[in-house]
């Protein structure tokens, strides 16, 4: 076989499967929530984390990547994902919320990340910043303006050991007004400065350390999945705003 028909060894897709535009979920089973609102889709494939579906949403070619919890996976996929031709990003995830006044469920636009995780040292030093791209962020907002719902636009803080809790940190990235903590957008938006490609980050929050009151986990599960909804719906619409300005052609 050819070095145009070769399979990738981790998202097994090859030449002519990836779409321009990608969306970026972590969790594989948010593959199925986000395809399940778009025109068609089609299975192209699943290994390990990697679920791999393309197909369009209001007639604009996307594909959807799981690429699973942390920043090593997902460099994987996203490094994968370029090679075969994506040039946007859309991630949709999943992340706690940092400010008091952040209800869970609540869909946060992540324009730039405090990086508190390893993966993206290995391409750049810590103090280049992880900034997404702007025509990416704007989509987004736009699209949740479009849908008139409530939303929040700031800060990240993407970081490794999810069981461990830094409590001095904690406070003064709240203190500097970062607004959510997840795993994944740092590595995304240090990879796109690398590789030259367009990326954004859209989430909603399922928990929130600060709350006085901690609701249960049926609760949270509850509030999360309608935040969700939210943020799959806009990142389809930021993808079809962002096809129309033609971000996908540089």
């Amino acid at each position: 076989m050819d070095k145009k028909g070769e399979v990738l060894k981790h998202i097994r897709c090859r030449k002519g499967d990836i779409a321009p535009t990608v969306i970026i979920p972590g969790d594989p089973g948010r593959v199925e929530r986000i395809v399940g609102q778009m025109d068609h889709a089609d299975l192209l494939a699943q290994n390990r984390e990697y679920i791999v579906y393309t197909g369009t949403y209001k007639d604009v070619p996307i594909t959807v990547c799981s690429s699973g919890i942390g920043g090593p996976a997902a460099s994987i996929a996203f490094e994968e994902l370029i090679k075969l031709g994506a040039k946007v990003f859309i991630r949709v995830g999943s992340a706690g919320g940092r400010q008091k006044s952040t209800p869970i469920g609540t869909p946060i636009v992540i324009n730039a990340t405090y990086r508190g995780e390893g993966t993206s040292k290995a391409y750049l030093p810590a103090e280049f910043p992880a900034v997404a791209d702007l025509d990416v962020t704007n989509a987004l907002v736009q699209a949740l303006k479009n849908r008139d719902e409530t939303y929040q636009v700031g800060l990240g803080f993407t970081r490794d050991a999810y069981y461990v809790q830094d409590k001095e940190l904690n406070t003064l990235l709240t203190d500097c007004n970062v607004l959510a903590a997840e795993q994944e957008a740092a590595v995304l938006f240090i990879i796109g400065s690398v590789r030259g490609v367009k990326t954004g980050a859209v989430v909603s929050t399922d928990s929130n350390i600060w709350l006085e009151k901690q609701p249960t986990l049926a609760e949270k599960e509850e509030l999360f999945f309608k935040g969700e909804r939210k943020a799959i719906l806009a990142a389809l619409d930021a993808a079809v705003i962002l096809h129309g300005q033609e971000a996908h052609l540089f």
